[in-house]
Order: C-alpha cells, then structure tokens, then sequence
C-alpha cells in the first residue's frame, strides 16, 4: 500500500531562487566587494511573480507555506554563506554554514525524504 503525497517542489524551489536572488541583489547594490550585476534583480522579479502567480492559481497543501519559508532562509543563508568563503574579508562562514545544514536535514526530515525507520520487507 502506497501513499501519495503532494509536494510542491516547484513552489519549494522558487522560494529558494527568490531567498538566493534577494540576498545576490542586495550584496550587489550595498556591497563594495561584490561588482554590480543587474541579473540577480531580475531573477528576483521573475520568482516572486512566479510565486505569485503559484499562489494565486494552484491551491497550497498543508505544510507547503513552513517549508517555502525554510527554502527561501535557506536561499539567503546559503548565498551569504558562499560569498563569505569566496570573499573571506567579509567574516566567518561558520555560523551560516550549521544553519544551512540544519535547514536542508530539516527540510527534508518535513518532505520525508530524510526517515529514521526504513525497514525492508522480505520478498514472500
């Protein structure tokens, strides 16, 4: 006996390119290190108007709005996260990188991807 669920990865995976998009657009305007780009704005437009329109249009199951929020910390903790280990005068990675970890174990843990008791079942 199976069951299905309905995930929303398209809805998880927007939420993830807008966190990771803000972040880029905002360290390209207000940073000094990091050189100007206009494309992380213009991917920021297109996945909140993408989302928009998700959510205007499709109906979200239970848990789908948690998790969306988690994928799009996990956008902004994660672009932080790489421009620090590439620019390292701009601090520690240390932090951002055990909260990325602990956003992806648990994003998965609620899409249940990630099961403590798989047990296999002998062939009869």
């Amino acid at each position: 006996m199976t069951v299905t669920t309905n995930k929303e990865y398209g809805t998880l995976l927007l939420a993830f390119i807008a966190g990771l998009s803000l972040n880029g657009s905002f360290n390209s305007l207000f940073d000094s290190i990091i050189p100007f780009s206009i494309f992380p704005l213009i991917a920021l437009g297109f996945a909140i108007y993408c989302l928009h329109q998700r959510y205007v249009t499709h109906p979200m199951p239970e848990g789908t709005p948690t998790l969306a929020a988690s994928c799009f910390l996990l956008g902004l903790f994660l672009y932080s996260s790489v421009i620090r280990a590439e620019y390292a005068g701009m601090g520690s990675n240390f932090l951002l990188t055990i909260i990325c970890v602990v956003l992806v174990f648990w994003i998965g843990y609620k899409l249940n991807i990630v099961s403590r008791n798989k047990t296999v079942n002998p062939a009869d």
